[in-house]
């Protein structure tokens, strides 16, 4: 498997290497290619990973056998023990669980290095048709895609998984055989074991044809793609208030697109953001692109919520779903408040006295701006489009029960000093 190698150089300049290394074939032959590379080539620092999800009592020898095959390669090992969630599907949570590890280990610029082979690619195709996937669903996993500060990147997917296990012979390799992998309950294992034998005995090119129609099908997405991140750029300027650090999309243009391109460009904007809607739930963006220009609908996804306001499509996540409560006393003008799940406040200018406050709308405020006499601070956000549910999570520069600032809008202050707010920002690693 030699040809591998020159998968490998395109990753040189890393700062480190890692391999997702569960000790069964696909991972050895992977961890053992690699440790070879490295001994013949400069290569980057090379660390095997081994993820414990605590699923079954065979597993807990696992990590022995990885630390043994780890310690003949000279390389190091880490293994991260995991909390896999509780749901309806443990394939799904257990991959979750496993990524989020793999990616909060990743530092900037890092490969993570994965042994899925040609199998698994026709494997995922055709478990995703069964499952009514889309185009992003049918798509081929790609050869490197990002994963948090890094890249992860499968060098072995157009290798079959019967050269895998010749190498492993050839080179005298031993691995973990999964007693799970057995069970014909999980899905994966189903095709695997029942179904895929079938198909090759009448096609025996099947897998490598599927695997072949993926990659035709991830060809066609990047062209969808790069037509969605065209409407994404049409419809991305326009928003009045950029330091809200929010993304937002114009309603308007995208409800002048076809529905199919509609849904292509929110497919792709949302896919870094959450695990996006089947076909059932579309109904979220109708409601969002139809509601009346005062209505406030929302579409709730899996990490986070679409909002509509001002003609605009908002995007929020983490602390941004959760109203901020209560008031906090500001003994030091002269050092940042830090605001419990909003970011923080810093006043700049003059110190307006002591006994100052930040708290929140409550209704019925009444700001003094000069020269325009007592004003309605509900009729002033009005004016100024100031998003519905930014409103709530607005600091509010009290002394006693006078406003004398509203955050980030020095028109409304009393003098000269103003309250420069940073909003929570709450970046998704996705997907």
């Amino acid at each position: 498997m030699s040809d591998l190698t020159q998968s490998f150089s395109p990753w040189l300049n890393a700062p480190a290497w890692y391999v997702a290394f569960s000790g069964g074939l696909d991972s050895t032959v992977l961890l053992h290619l690699l440790a070879d590379y490295a001994r013949h080539h400069d290569s980057p620092p090379l660390r095997a990973v081994h993820i414990h999800h605590g699923l079954q009592a065979a597993a807990d020898a696992w990590p022995a056998h990885c630390q043994q095959v780890c310690d003949a390669l000279g390389v190091d090992l880490c293994v991260i023990s995991v909390q896999v969630a509780p749901g309806a599907s443990l394939e799904q949570a257990a991959r979750d669980a496993r990524y989020q590890a793999f990616t909060e280990i990743l530092g900037p610029g890092e490969v993570l290095f994965t042994g899925q082979h040609r199998e698994d690619q026709a494997e995922t195709l055709l478990f995703r048709l069964l499952r009514g996937a889309g185009l992003r669903g049918l798509a081929a996993m790609p050869v490197s895609r990002p994963l948090g500060q890094g890249s992860l990147v499968r060098p072995l997917l157009d290798q079959a998984r019967d050269h895998l296990q010749q190498y492993a012979q050839g080179a005298g390799l031993k691995w973990i055989e999964d007693p799970s992998n057995a069970d014909t309950a999980f899905a994966r294992n189903f095709l695997r074991a029942q179904v895929f034998p079938l198909l090759r005995q009448r096609w025996p090119q099947a897998s490598q044809n599927l695997a072949r129609s993926a990659a035709h099908l991830g060809e066609a997405l990047t062209l969808l793609d790069e037509l969605a991140a065209t409407d994404i750029a049409a419809a991305s300027p326009g928003t009045a208030l950029p330091w809200q650090c929010l993304d937002s999309l114009d309603i308007g243009v995208l409800a002048a697109l076809s529905p199919a391109r509609q849904r292509n460009a929110l497919q792709f904007w949302l896919s870094s953001r959450t695990r996006l809607p089947d076909s059932r739930h579309w109904a979220g963006w109708e409601s969002l692109r139809d509601a009346a220009a005062d209505g406030q609908p929302i579409w709730r996804l899996t990490d986070g919520q679409l909002q509509r306001s001002h003609g605009r499509l908002w995007w929020l996540s983490g602390d941004w779903l959760q109203t901020p409560q209560g008031e906090l006393p500001w003994p030091d003008l002269n050092q940042a408040l830090t605001l419990p799940g909003n970011g923080s406040v810093r006043l700049v200018g003059g110190i307006p006295g002591p006994g100052l406050r930040i708290a929140y709308r409550q209704g019925g405020e009444v700001l003094e701006i000069p020269g325009r006499g007592h004003r309605d601070l509900k009729r002033l956000l009005n004016e100024h489009q100031v998003p519905h549910f930014l409103r709530q999570r607005l600091p509010l520069l009290f002394q006693g029960t006078r406003i004398l600032a509203v955050a980030n809008l020095p028109m409304f202050g009393q003098g000269s000093y103003q309250l420069n707010w940073q909003p929570p920002t709450n970046v998704q690693g996705l997907r």
